[in-house]
């Protein structure tokens, strides 16, 4: 990866899902402005917050698919992420989930 450029594998989203309620909520409903999650696979060399490994949240209008050996990936930069999961701790400022 180039730059501040991630690449990641978004995390299947898809399907009927249940609020916290027990409503089942159908596939075909319309989500508006959802964001999703994705798993880090590759960053670029000048991404300061984000490691391989990490989890991130990111808007699904701002992303390029990509498909390599049959696998689909996203490319985000990484100031369209909006959240970081992420099992290590560092002495950095920032909120990590």
């Amino acid at each position: 990866m180039l730059a501040d450029r991630i690449l990641a594998v978004p995390v299947d989203a898809e399907g009927e899902r249940k609020s916290k309620a027990g409503i089942l909520i159908p596939a075909t409903a319309e989500l508006s402005r959802r964001l999703a999650w994705a798993d880090v696979v590759v960053v670029g060399p000048h991404v300061r917050s984000v490691r391989a490994g990490d989890k991130v949240l990111y808007n699904p209008d701002d992303r390029f698919e990509v498909e390599v050996q049959g696998e689909e990936y996203v490319i985000l930069r990484e100031r369209d992420v909006h959240a970081v999961a992420s099992s290590h701790a560092d002495s950095d400022t920032g909120l990590y989930l």
